[in-house]
């Protein structure tokens, strides 16, 4: 492994640490699969090789908890639907996701969610949103589905190089 590929995967695990900072959660609930729980650097090799090869202009949602655990979804395209109808481009057979739960925007290399008026609300880094930026490391819950983002590292800023 060159020095550059570990210099991005340095500074994916550092994304990843400083999303767990900022975020709060001030939901009380019972259900402890509702908590926030910030995700950390915690990437497989396969992961971060994953994340280190994409190109400009594309991302990975990476499911850290829910019935598809480990699974990686490749978002490349300007709109992602997300949901539990079978046609949706990420699709979650769960019935805490709305058939069409949220859709997932491409501007140009930045990322958002949209929540489409799920039934069960979408989340970002513990926070309920109708729409948010995603960023390195940002968690984002679908119903039960815990997923974190990552970005190319190719379209990081240049100050966080």
């Amino acid at each position: 492994m060159d020095e550059t590929s570990r210099f991005d995967r340095d500074e994916i695990r550092r994304a990843a640490d400083a999303a767990a900072d900022r975020a709060h959660d001030t939901t009380q609930t019972h259900d402890a699969d509702l908590s926030f729980v910030p995700f950390g650097a915690d990437l497989t090799e396969a992961e971060l090789e994953a994340i280190d090869a994409l190109p400009s202009g594309a991302a990975l949602l990476i499911v850290r908890s829910g019935p598809t655990t480990g699974a990686r979804y490749l978002l490349d395209t300007d709109v992602t639907t997300v949901g539990r109808h079978p046609e949706a481009d990420l699709f979650f057979d769960d019935v805490t996701v709305s058939r069409r739960h949220a859709e997932i925007i491409r501007n140009g290399s930045a990322f958002e969610i949209v929540d489409q008026r799920s039934l069960n609300g979408s989340y970002v880094n513990g926070e309920r949103v109708d729409r948010s930026a995603l960023v390195n490391g940002s968690e984002v819950r679908i119903g039960k589905f815990r997923l974190n983002f990552f970005g190319s590292p190719v379209d990081l800023p240049a100050a966080e190089h």
